[in-house]
């Protein structure tokens, strides 16, 4: 097996899933409970908190555990919202962002606030100055993701976040669920306000995540309750998928530094091959991409038929964002770098991770003209 779509989920380590076994098992005590087995399971909350924290060079109270980066996302976007709306009404965001960013601030357009939708140029990228230029004096909110989840461009946030670090009245938020342990970001330096980030991207668990937000920041929460995590996340932590977070984060990190420059040599060798595939056109930049995603279509193939021809060969990859890819068929972010609706329903994802190999990526090619191949012959 093959297994290029590493951003739509990843395969969790076996030390993540034991970690939350032993947690769910043998420490299951309430933290919120008075009794030994609920101040237990509260310092290895706090532990898991304070790991986090130190891998992403912030202070622990600036961590939030979540259930994931759409939740992230919501509690960012709509906490900022209805927390600040008496300063201004107006949120900036780019046009290629995850669903639950886009959704999020279409809900908040029905609630009267103004959206203004940045597009972005034929990379995939927004320009920090068009940013810029859409900052009003009602401006509350700049919603950038680092790494889009679909052709792998990486956003310029530290120029923006120069920028923003300028307007004390505006928030800079960041959707960092596809760049975390690819593409490094200082949250600090960065200007950086709140983060969102989603375990299952790198290799922990689903339903788990973080959420940071800058110490000196009140959110509007979304939830009403016990008032868990500082009162903006109400409900009964989930102590074994924070501290199996928590591990994820530290092995994804180490395994960055330790192969990191594998990563790049395994896109780097499949966007050589890909270039000599007859009729494939690659979507992804060359410059400012992760090196973890690269998205190539074929054109006059449509990416649903290539995905299971694939999958027959026990190779899986795929078409738009996983979230996405069984209410449309299409890739918005190529149809908005292009405007060529050929390239934007053909267009393939893959996406590795540090189990990946080059031996893996050379077979992957093979298959592919094998099945390239194939189709042509039905097609003709």
């Amino acid at each position: 097996m093959i297994y290029f779509d590493n951003s739509s989920t990843t395969k969790p380590y076996n030390e993540v899933v034991d970690s939350f076994v032993t947690v769910s098992t043998k420490y299951f005590g309430n933290p919120s409970s008075l009794h030994g087995l609920g101040a237990t399971s509260e310092n290895l909350l706090s532990q898991a908190r304070k790991q986090v924290a130190g891998l992403l060079q912030v202070k622990e109270q600036e961590i939030y555990f979540t259930s994931g980066g759409t939740e992230g996302n919501n509690i960012a976007i709509k906490g900022v919202a209805m927390a600040f709306q008496s300063r201004g009404k107006h949120i900036i965001t780019s046009s290629i962002e995850h669903a639950s960013v886009l959704e999020a601030c279409k809900q908040l357009e029905s609630f009267g606030f103004d959206v203004t939708y940045v597009p972005v140029d034929s990379e995939g990228r927004v320009s920090a100055a068009d940013v810029m230029q859409a900052v009003r004096p009602d401006t509350i909110l700049v919603s950038i993701m680092q790494v889009n989840n679909e052709i792998g461009s990486i956003q310029p946030i530290e120029e923006i976040g120069a920028f923003l670090k300028k307007k004390d009245k505006v928030f800079f938020h960041v959707d960092y669920v596809q760049g975390v342990n690819k593409v490094p970001l200082r949250i600090k330096e960065s200007g950086i306000d709140l983060c969102s980030l989603s375990a299952h991207k790198f290799h922990g668990l689903k339903g788990t995540g973080v959420l940071y937000v800058r110490e000196s920041i009140r959110l509007s929460p979304l939830f009403s309750g016990g008032n868990q995590e500082r009162r903006l996340r109400s409900g009964t932590e989930n102590v074994a998928g924070a501290v199996s977070c928590a591990k994820a984060l530290r092995m994804s990190y180490e395994a960055m530094q330790q192969n990191g420059g594998e990563l790049a040599q395994i896109q780097a060798f499949l966007r050589k091959e890909l270039e000599k595939v007859d009729g494939v056109v690659i979507n992804s930049p060359e410059n400012y991409c992760a090196p973890h995603i690269l998205n190539f279509s074929v054109p006059k193939v449509k990416s649903e038929v290539l995905v299971h021809a694939l999958e027959n060969k026990q190779v899986y990859v795929s078409t738009t964002s996983a979230c996405s890819s069984k209410q449309k068929s299409f890739s918005d972010t190529i149809l908005m770098m292009t405007d060529d609706e050929e390239r934007a329903i053909s267009s393939i994802r893959i996406s590795l991770s540090y189990e990946n190999t080059i031996e893996e990526a050379k077979q992957f090619i093979v298959d592919l003209k094998i099945v390239l191949g194939n189709l042509k012959e039905v097609m003709r």
